[in-house]
Formats: structure tokens, C-alpha cells, sequence
């Protein structure tokens, strides 16, 4: 219904425009506002022709210019996008909207540092702005700015109450930098989300502080909540870890062993990982024993699953020529 209605003040302004004696008559305005009624029914081509226009018509049209980097933004073209925004902000240093949506086109381009760079400025400008604020800690998290991170975040502190995301960021912000508050802002993220991924990485934080019964537990409910065909982290990863904190936190119990080999039965083959365990001091020489049994295990159904492929495809590339071979026979 609303394309409809667009449509019809679409006609009523062309209508209007080509009453007059050229389209070199038509205002500026009146280009914008058919750029516009094109731009809301996702005509995107038609809409930066008119807007063009308008620009053209009227250089001094800034609502033109933001429009057609809002087009080109939509249609993946951000390089012309990120253009269109900095003709504005060329004119208008201090013009938030432009700052936004430049920031956030470079954050789609990949340039970060220009990102953190606008979103610096933009937060001069509207220091209270949570949103903006939460957009420029993840650029500055994906730079690896963990401490100024943390510091934007903090300074919206009504936000961490109210915003989840907010809160997990700051979170992950304060365990990159190992700090064991990270843990209560963990906890506080949890009386309301569950999330089998930020389970395991807050079961990490709590084993390098050595909080190995409550690291176990965290793993524990991260892999009863990663579904079968979970990548990041995956089931037998999860296994694997809880292994490797048994046989470092309990070393005089075989149940680290045991979880290892479940892990290999799940399907986990990393043996430099594996291999890695026998370097680690606090692991009894028995279970160590028990590891280099396990990594030859691997190594071996390693070996016999590449020559099995090796057979396989010997098999499919001479299969062609044994048919071939049949066919002439025939004739």
C-alpha cells in the first residue's frame, strides 16, 4: 500500500515537472523529492539519478549528497559511499550524521582506523550517545585497543545496566586484558542470556585465574548447550579442553585420559595439540604414558585414512579407462 501511495506522488511531481517548460526549469527540491520517493521503494538506480540531479542543480544540497552515499552504501558500493560522506563532511566537519555514516561504511570497508578515527570525533561532539560509544569500543576491540575499549564503555555506564551487548563487550574487553573483574561482568551478563560460546570463553578466563572447578563446570554446560554440528568452537574442542584441565588440575586421576579419548572418538586429530601435553610439567608421567598411546592411535587411523583416499581416487581415475578398454573389446 505505502508503494502505491509513493508511486502516486511520484506521477503528480513528474506531472508537475513536465508542465514546465524544460526540466531546467524543475527545482532542486522537486528533484530530491522524486530521488527520494525512488529511494523508498527500493529503486535505488532511478532514485541517484534524480538525486544527482538535485545535487547538480543546487551544490550546495547536502541531504542530496547523504542520500546518494545512503544508496551507494545499500548496494554495496561503500568506496563511493565513504566519498559521498566525506564531500559532506568536507563542508560540514562537525556534521554527526555524516560522521556516523561514514564511520559506519568504513567499519563495512574494512578500514578501522578510519572508523575509530570518526567515531573519536563523533564522541566529541555527542559524548552521550551510548550507541555511538558501543560502535567505536567494537572498532576499537577489533584493533585490539582492549584497555581504551573498555574505558569508552565504561563511560556509559547506564547503558552496560540496560544494553547486553554492551555488557559482553565490556566483558571481553576486560578479559583480554586478563583482568579478574571480567568475571563478575561475566556473571552479570548471564542472569539474563545464555550462550554455549561466551560459556566456554568465560570458562577460559576462570581457568587462567586458576579457577579450575568453576572453569570445568563452565565447559561442562558449554558442551551440553553447542549443538552436533557447531564450529566455533566445536564439540570435541570443547572435550579436548576439558581434558587438558583435568590432566593439569587432577593429575593423579585417569579421567583427563578418559576425556581425551572421547575427544578423539568425537573426532578431534589435532596431535600437535595433543603432543603439546607432554611438554606440560604438571601432568603425571602415568597419564603422559597414557597421551603418547592415544597420539600413535591417531597417527594411525591418520595414515590408514589416507591411504584408503589414495585408493579411492586411484580407483576413480582408472575406472574410465577399464570401461573404455571394454567398449573397444566389444567392437
Amino acid at each position: 500500500m505505502k508503494k502505491y501511495i509513493l508511486l502516486i506522488i511520484l506521477l503528480i511531481i513528474i506531472f508537475t515537472i513536465n508542465g514546465c517548460a524544460s526540466f531546467g526549469a524543475a527545482s532542486a527540491e522537486e528533484y530530491f523529492a522524486i530521488g527520494m520517493a525512488y529511494y523508498d521503494m527500493g529503486k535505488f538506480a532511478d532514485a541517484e539519478k534524480w538525486l544527482n540531479r538535485a545535487k547538480a542543480k543546487d551544490k550546495t544540497k547536502i541531504a542530496s549528497e547523504y542520500n546518494l552515499g545512503r544508496i551507494a552504501f545499500e548496494t554495496g558500493r561503500y568506496d563511493d559511499a565513504a566519498k559521498h560522506f566525506e564531500v559532506i563532511l568536507k563542508r560540514d566537519p562537525v556534521n554527526v550524521l555524516a560522521l556516523k555514516a561514514a564511520a559506519y561504511t568504513y567499519i563495512r570497508s574494512g578500514n578501522i582506523e578510519k572508523a575509530a578515527a570518526l567515531y573519536d570525533r563523533v564522541l566529541v561532539l555527542v559524548p552521550e550517545s551510548s550507541d555511538d560509544g558501543y560502535n567505536y569500543a567494537l572498532v576499537l576491540y577489533a584493533m585490539k585497543k582492549f584497555a581504551e575499549a573498555e574505558q569508552v564503555l565504561k563511560s556509559h555506564e547506564f547503558a552496560l545496566l540496560d544494553n547486553n551487548d554492551v555488557l559482553l563487550l565490556y566483558a571481553r574487553a576486560q578479559k583480554e586484558q586478563n583482568k579478574p573483574e571480567a568475571i563478575d561482568t561475566y556473571e552479570k551478563w548471564f542472569v539474563n542470556n545464555t550462550s554455549a560460546q561466551v560459556r566456554y570463553e568465560y570458562g577460559q578466563l576462570l581457568e587462567s585465574h586458576e579457577l579450575y572447578a568453576r572453569a570445568q563446570e563452565a565447559y561442562r554446560l558449554a558442551l551440553d548447550g553447542l549443538a552436533a554440528g557447531s564450529v566455533d568452537p566445536a564439540k570435541q574442542d570443547v572435550r579436548f579442553t576439558i581434558a587438558r584441565l583435568l590432566l593439569i588440575a587432577d593429575a593423579a586421576s585417569g579421567d583427563g585420559v578418559t576425556e581425551l579419548q572421547e575427544a578423539v572418538k568425537e573426532g578431534f586429530a589435532d596431535t600437535e595439540k595433543i603432543t603439546g601435553l607432554l611438554d606440560d610439567e604438571r601432568i603425571s608421567a602415568a597419564n603422559k604414558e597414557a597421551i603418547r598411546a592415544i597420539i600413535t592411535e591417531v597417527e594411525q587411523a591418520a595414515s590408514t585414512a589416507a591411504a584408503q583416499a589414495a585408493a579411492a581416487a586411484s580407483a576413480e581415475t582408472t575406472a574410465p579407462v577399464a570401461e573404455e578398454t571394454a567398449g573397444e573389446g566389444g567392437n
